[in-house]
């Protein structure tokens, strides 16, 4: 669990103070939440489980790539929307969802970083409250982000309107413009969609 703890804290401490200010509303805390240029040209809409080991794949391996090439140049944005297959994973989504905007992402990269340790611990929402206490939450925020059944209910209305929506079956899956890539695809399956829509 040491591991969690350094990641925690060094993605976490460039985000400033430790401790977070007011909860956010359940209504600023079920916004899309965007990697990128608002303005971005093109928009990956990203549909994924905090427990999926293939999400976890493409935020650690792919999604860097990405970013390097066409986020940070501000030619794409991405937009990650919650697609829970699991409790644990719902626990997930709703803590990052409470954290302040500025910090979602980091939380993010934390949770797929080192979900094979908390999302396999024999008390995996000890674990996700743990995480959250080092990133600045305290345990009673925590408990009451747990206890929000407006964002828990917000969060599986999202996932039933991505079924309806895109027909979204498997996580992750990405929606670009009339595109769809479906699973942990490699850093070139997006190249090549995203060269043609971003030149």
């Amino acid at each position: 669990m040491r591991k969690i703890a350094t990641l925690v804290l060094i993605a976490l401490c460039a985000a400033g103070p430790a401790a977070w200010s007011a909860p956010l509303s359940t209504e600023e805390a079920l916004k899309d939440r965007i990697l990128g240029d608002p303005n971005a040209g093109v928009t990956i809409i990203e549909y994924a489980s905090m427990t999926c080991p293939h999400c976890a794949t493409f935020h650690t391996d792919t999604l860097p790539e990405l970013k390097r090439k066409y986020i940070d140049s501000g030619k794409v944005n991405l937009i990650m929307r919650d697609f829970p297959f699991d409790r644990v994973g719902l626990a997930a989504a709703m803590m990052a969802r409470c954290a302040p905007a500025e910090r979602y992402h980091r939380f993010l990269d934390v949770l797929f970083e080192t979900q094979e340790q908390w999302a396999s611990a024999s008390d995996p929402v000890s674990e996700l409250k743990r995480i959250g206490q080092l990133g600045g939450l305290a345990p009673a925020d925590f408990d009451a982000c747990l206890g929000n059944e407006e964002l828990m209910n917000g969060i599986i209305q999202g996932r039933l309107d991505a079924v309806n929506e895109f027909d979204i079956n498997s996580t992750p899956t990405f929606i670009i413009g009339d595109r769809v890539i479906n699973g942990a695809q490699p850093f070139e399956a997006f190249d090549e969609v995203l060269q043609g829509m971003t030149d």
